[in-house]
Protein backbone atom coordinates (compact mmCIF):
# COMPACT_ATOMS: atom_id res chain seq x y z
CA UNK A 1 0.00 0.00 0.00
CA UNK A 2 1.61 2.79 -1.38
CA UNK A 3 0.55 5.44 1.65
CA UNK A 4 4.14 7.08 1.17
CA UNK A 5 2.68 9.09 -1.74
CA UNK A 6 0.96 11.18 1.15
CA UNK A 7 4.49 12.67 2.16
CA UNK A 8 4.48 14.72 -0.27
CA UNK A 9 3.05 18.69 -0.45
CA UNK A 10 0.26 17.54 -2.67
CA UNK A 11 -1.59 16.05 -0.16
CA UNK A 12 -5.06 16.97 1.61
CA UNK A 13 -6.59 15.43 4.77
CA UNK A 14 -9.98 15.34 6.04
CA UNK A 15 -13.41 14.01 4.29
CA UNK A 16 -14.86 18.06 3.74
CA UNK A 17 -11.25 18.97 2.03
CA UNK A 18 -11.10 15.78 0.58
CA UNK A 19 -14.77 16.24 -1.10
CA UNK A 20 -14.23 19.79 -2.08
CA UNK A 21 -11.19 18.43 -4.34
CA UNK A 22 -12.66 15.59 -5.84
CA UNK A 23 -15.82 17.74 -6.84
CA UNK A 24 -13.32 20.15 -8.39
CA UNK A 25 -11.63 17.57 -10.24
CA UNK A 26 -8.64 18.26 -8.44
CA UNK A 27 -7.86 14.97 -6.83
CA UNK A 28 -5.49 12.21 -8.34
CA UNK A 29 -6.22 9.29 -5.75
CA UNK A 30 -8.14 8.68 -2.95
CA UNK A 31 -7.38 7.36 0.14
CA UNK A 32 -9.73 5.80 2.91
CA UNK A 33 -9.45 4.38 6.23
CA UNK A 34 -11.36 0.52 6.88
CA UNK A 35 -11.61 0.77 10.10
CA UNK A 36 -14.64 3.34 9.56
CA UNK A 37 -18.49 3.16 9.04
CA UNK A 38 -19.52 2.63 5.52
CA UNK A 39 -21.85 6.14 5.82
CA UNK A 40 -19.15 7.95 6.62
CA UNK A 41 -17.43 7.49 3.14
CA UNK A 42 -20.03 6.43 0.53
CA UNK A 43 -20.40 10.06 -0.57
CA UNK A 44 -16.55 10.21 -1.03
CA UNK A 45 -16.42 6.99 -2.96
CA UNK A 46 -19.47 7.71 -5.04
CA UNK A 47 -17.81 10.97 -6.05
CA UNK A 48 -14.79 9.26 -6.83
CA UNK A 49 -16.15 6.47 -8.95
CA UNK A 50 -17.33 9.64 -10.64
CA UNK A 51 -14.48 11.38 -11.03
CA UNK A 52 -12.85 8.30 -11.83
CA UNK A 53 -10.61 8.86 -8.99
CA UNK A 54 -8.11 5.77 -7.71
CA UNK A 55 -9.02 4.71 -4.21
CA UNK A 56 -6.42 3.00 -2.03
CA UNK A 57 -7.54 1.76 1.44
CA UNK A 58 -5.70 1.66 4.73
CA UNK A 59 -5.85 -0.71 7.46
CA UNK A 60 -6.72 2.20 10.10
CA UNK A 61 -7.36 5.87 10.66
CA UNK A 62 -4.62 6.33 12.65
CA UNK A 63 -2.20 5.06 10.03
CA UNK A 64 -3.99 7.52 7.72
CA UNK A 65 -3.47 10.48 10.25
CA UNK A 66 0.44 9.62 10.60
CA UNK A 67 0.61 9.08 6.65
CA UNK A 68 -0.88 12.22 5.78
CA UNK A 69 1.34 14.17 9.14
CA UNK A 70 -1.35 15.15 11.33
CA UNK A 71 -1.22 14.04 14.73
CA UNK A 72 -4.87 12.55 15.03
CA UNK A 73 -6.36 9.96 13.17
CA UNK A 74 -7.98 10.27 9.60
CA UNK A 75 -10.93 8.70 7.69
CA UNK A 76 -9.70 10.29 4.01
CA UNK A 77 -6.79 11.49 2.65
CA UNK A 78 -5.97 12.36 -1.04
CA UNK A 79 -3.58 13.17 -3.58
CA UNK A 80 -3.86 16.25 -6.03
CA UNK A 81 -3.12 16.33 -9.36
CA UNK A 82 0.29 17.08 -10.20
CA UNK A 83 -0.30 19.72 -12.56
CA UNK A 84 -1.97 21.87 -9.22
CA UNK A 85 -0.71 23.37 -6.61
CA UNK A 86 -2.75 22.68 -2.96
CA UNK A 87 -3.53 26.49 -2.33
CA UNK A 88 -6.63 26.97 0.35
Amino acid sequence: MPLSELASGRRVVGVRQVLRKIKMGQLEKLFLARDVAEERVMELLEEAQRQNVAVEWCESMEMLGRAGAISRKATAAGLIKENLKNIE
